[in-house]
């Protein structure tokens, strides 16, 4: 998983606690998408939100993103078999 953090984000001192913080929540999700290369993109809004926010907004769109791959792995398998 990589994280990406533009510069409109804000000086390098808040992009690289951004980055920290998003590191330490892919921790958790690590195993979910271990066969996958993910890039994460921290928006400008990220600098401005609590951490917990920060996690919330983090769950949601791992969970989102799980069921997207668990249906199209479930389509590719209706149509192979």
């Amino acid at each position: 998983m990589g994280f990406t953090v533009p510069k409109k984000v804000g000086p390098a001192v808040v992009r690289n606690l951004i980055k920290r913080r998003l590191r330490h929540l892919a921790g958790a999700y690590q195993c979910a998408f271990a066969q996958r290369d993910l890039v994460v993109l921290a928006l400008r809004r990220s600098a401005e939100i609590s951490f917990r926010r920060l996690r919330q907004d983090f769950a949601r769109a791992c969970s989102l993103l799980n069921k997207k791959m668990n249906n199209k792995q479930s389509n590719k398998r209706r149509s192979h078999g």
